[in-house]
């Protein structure tokens, strides 16, 4: 493994570990270091063509300014900037499988536009303040998703409920890395409508960094092995 990535993996640690502990000042100094150690290690390890180092490097970036924004989960001001950011992001990798040979495929796309569609009614019931910006978002999550998991990325890996399973080939891993991000942001919704006291919002926060960091690893990955 290589160090930017046993770096970002240290990063990660200490940025749940901070959240679940209430030790904000750990968040604060390991989360903004987490999308620039990806970013690093992708462009050293090469195997990126000019055009897809510019959107990577973007889509990462636009991820930072998205992790700075939530370092206040709480502040629904910020998660809607926060969400702005991380369409961005889901954008520029939803450009980049396609330019990847990805297409939507009908059996791929639709449990996530009904997973999208569920979320949207909760929004709308419980916070319709947030309803329209984090549906807005949750669409191109949902297309990047859709994407990430199209067998065309890794034709060798066997496609099970609309998800490539992981194999040798690092590309048979965006699937996986995909439905991460989407259980990450799922838990930010369930987290911010219904965690109520400190210690429930505190581990729920943890296992959202942690699965979003987990998601991030998987889908920059496979950029340093094509």
């Amino acid at each position: 493994m290589r160090g930017l990535r046993v770096a970002y993996l240290a990063a990660a640690a200490v940025t749940v570990f901070g959240a679940v502990t209430g030790r904000d000042r750990l968040q604060w100094v390991a989360k903004p270091m987490l999308m620039p150690l990806l970013a690093a290690d992708s462009v050293t390890s090469g195997g990126l063509a000019p055009d897809e180092r510019r959107l990577l490097l973007g889509s990462l970036a636009a991820a930072t300014v998205g992790d700075v924004l939530l370092l206040d989960p709480d502040d629904d001001r910020r998660l809607i900037a926060g969400a702005s950011s991380f369409a961005i992001m889901q954008t520029g990798y939803s450009v980049l499988w396609w330019k990847r040979g990805a297409r939507p495929q009908p059996a791929i796309a639709l449990p996530r536009a009904i997973a999208w569609m569920g979320a949207a009614g909760l929004l709308s019931a419980k916070a319709p303040g947030l309803a329209l910006p984090l549906t807005a978002y949750g669409a191109t999550l949902g297309t990047a998703a859709t994407l990430a998991s199209d067998p065309a990325l890794a034709p060798d890996a066997k496609n099970a409920a609309g998800l490539n399973i992981p194999n040798a080939d690092p590309r048979s891993r965006l699937g996986v890395g995909a439905l991460l991000f989407t259980i990450s942001d799922g838990l930010i919704i369930l987290r911010r409508l219904f965690a109520r006291d400190e210690r429930t919002r505190r581990i729920s926060e943890g296992v959202v960094l942690a699965t979003y960091a987990g998601a991030q690893y998987l889908l920059t990955g496979p950029f340093r092995n094509n």
